[in-house]
């Protein structure tokens, strides 16, 4: 490394001839040092994807940590209009029949009317969410029964990761103001205990396939041994069952799992696993019986600089990668539908 600075370099660093002398090096390759780890550190405090890293004693290895992730509008929805409401019980509405000319109530403004308040609806709503964990994203090889019950050897693509409730639920408090209901704050509050129900998708950026995470019996126990797992291991069936304690203990061991897919294309490059579950956030979509509702889903970008010979030999890496050309950059970017890059992101599939 300290050879690599030379007379020509571009910096015209010299002294004592053509060459540097090795004081001189030292100093250099100090100061480039210094230089990167500061400019690392400001990159970190400006992340939009605060992730961390942490060892953890039950999994041997590093984990990456996805906090979790409310936001104060996924605690409401509307105003929405009652539509089926008011097609079905047309008599709330006023009119000359009932003594109300022109539709108008004696007293109280027409926006207190059944008919007014049913147009403009909100439904508010308590809304969790996990803290996920997990390790790299790995490849195996296990022999894994057929429908005629023979063994076959697969290519297994699995990760490991550990689920938390650390609560923090997010809940709209509610206010009384001149004997109304206002709500213009949100309140913390928790569980003793919540469920897991996942499921996992491996997608490819490029062709939009989709991978539906499998249930490998045969796979476990060897990906257990792989990893050096010293806990319960769960499929995603099977951590269903099982309850999820709230614990704010940084050291807890919290419950492992393992999502696993066969049958991927040996020329994915550019790949992310989606989680479903990890929060019960929702958006709608449209209106009436047209509605579409979207679950809220967290999206690890991974990329795979590798080739279909001898694939458990590549390193999967976690993030999408990083160019200096801003061309290279964009065409990366746009693999991922992304518009600057994040390792993680929140979204509504």
């Amino acid at each position: 490394m300290l050879s690599c600075f030379s007379a020509s370099s571009p910096y015209g660093m010299q002294k004592n001839g053509p060459e540097m002398t090795l004081a001189t090096r030292i100093q250099l390759c100090f100061v480039l040092c210094l230089f990167g780890t500061m400019t690392a550190l400001a990159q970190k405090g400006t992340r939009k994807d605060p992730s961390t890293q942490e060892q953890t004693q039950f999994a041997p290895g590093v984990v990456t940590v996805i906090p979790a992730a409310i936001q104060p509008e996924e605690t409401f929805d509307g105003p929405l209009e009652l539509q089926p409401f008011l097609t079905n019980y047309p008599q709330i509405a006023f009119g000359d029949s009932s003594g109300h000319p022109d539709g108008k109530p004696h007293f109280d403004p027409r926006s207190r009317t059944l008919v007014e308040r049913a147009k403009a609806v909100i439904h508010r709503r308590t809304i969790f969410c996990f803290e996920f964990s997990f390790k790299p994203l790995r490849q195996i090889y296990i022999d894994i029964p057929r429908p005629d019950g023979r063994m076959q050897r697969k290519l297994v693509w699995y990760m490991v990761y550990r689920i938390r409730y650390r609560g923090g639920d997010f809940r709209p408090a509610v206010d009384k103001v001149a004997g109304a209901d206002i709500y213009q704050r949100m309140e913390s509050v928790r569980v003793d205990q919540r469920k897991f129900f996942p499921m996992f998708v491996l997608r490819d950026q490029v062709s939009g396939r989709q991978y539906l995470d499998r249930i490998l019996p045969t796979a476990r126990a060897k990906i257990k041994v792989r990893e050096q797992i010293s806990t319960a291991l769960y499929n995603s069936v099977e951590i269903s069952r099982v309850n999820i304690p709230f614990s704010d203990d940084n050291a807890a061991p919290g419950i492992w799992g393992v999502a696993t897919w066969v049958d991927v294309d040996p020329n994915l490059d550019f790949v992310s696993v989606e989680v479903f579950g990890l929060t019960d956030a929702f958006k709608k979509v449209g209106d009436g019986k047209s509605a579409d509702y979207k679950p809220k889903a967290l999206q690890l970008n991974f990329y795979r600089p590798g080739d279909t010979v001898r694939q458990t030999e590549d390193l999967i890496r976690f993030g999408v990668p990083a160019f200096d050309n801003a061309q290279e950059q964009k065409y990366i970017l746009d693999q991922y539908g992304l518009e600057e890059r994040l390792d993680y992101r929140w979204l509504f599939r």
